[in-house]
């Protein structure tokens, strides 16, 4: 899963990054909402963390340019401001939650799971297929109760098709997913971490669709024939 951190103090924007790397997320961030926008405008981001006070241009004006050029990607917003009016303000503007600093990271982190899950269609931060369980809050994954061990590209590429399950994703989508800006991404190295993952899980969950990509399907559900939404 491949999130977006727009703050312009450098402290927190570090911070958040780090815990959100930590967490198993693939992170980009900019400084000012000029650069936040172009990217958020751009990129395939899976959520992003935008900070309302920005040099360049406010993180309101960014979070309605997106909404009316149409991108559905959640955001949560971060503000000094806690009124509930500049609550209602930010809800308008297109915001899909809201933190007031200073923050607690574990509650910016809980908020991102569930933005991430309810845009993808889950209930719970445990998803299941089979015997496969992954937990979003813990980043493990075990089959059968016995837990997998995983590097961070083979969590992110499984999380991201579990939160997908039931659908084909592209390789190409994968690559845009998995992988942060400055990464040197090849759409190659898929195949290799998908290998890699079915032989760490040792189950059949993982299908490879001729020409599409992969699928990891619902038990006695049939699979969706399109490709899983930017």
């Amino acid at each position: 899963m491949r999130l977006l951190v727009v703050e312009d103090d450098k402290d927190i924007n570090r911070q958040l990054v780090a815990a959100l790397e930590q967490a198993g997320y693939a992170v980009d961030s900019a400084f000012d909402g000029e650069d936040g926008w172009f990217l958020g405008d751009t990129e395939p981001y899976d959520a992003i963390i935008l900070d309302i006070g920005l040099p360049k241009k406010d993180g309101l004006s960014v979070l309605e340019s997106w909404r009316k050029a149409g991108r559905k990607t959640p955001v949560l917003l971060l503000t000094a401001r806690g009124s509930w009016s500049d609550k209602v303000h930010g809800f308008d503007a297109g915001a899909d939650d809201y933190v007031p600093k200073p923050f607690h990271m574990e509650e910016v982190l809980a908020r991102i799971r569930a933005l991430v899950r309810r845009a993808a269609g889950h209930a719970s931060s445990e998803l299941v297929c089979g015997p496969l369980r992954l937990d979003t809050r813990s980043s493990r994954v075990s089959v059968d109760g016995n837990p997998i061990r995983l590097t961070s590209h083979e969590y992110r590429l499984l999380a991201y098709m579990m939160h997908h399950t039931g659908r084909v994703v592209s390789r190409s989508e994968l690559v845009e997913h998995i992988y942060d800006q400055d990464f040197d991404r090849d759409s190659n190295t898929v195949e290799v971490f998908v290998g890699r993952l079915r032989k760490k899980l040792g189950v059949d969950v993982i299908q490879t669709v001729r020409g599409l990509g992969y699928l990891i399907a619902v038990p006695g559900v049939p699979p969706s024939g399109g490709l899983a939404g930017r």
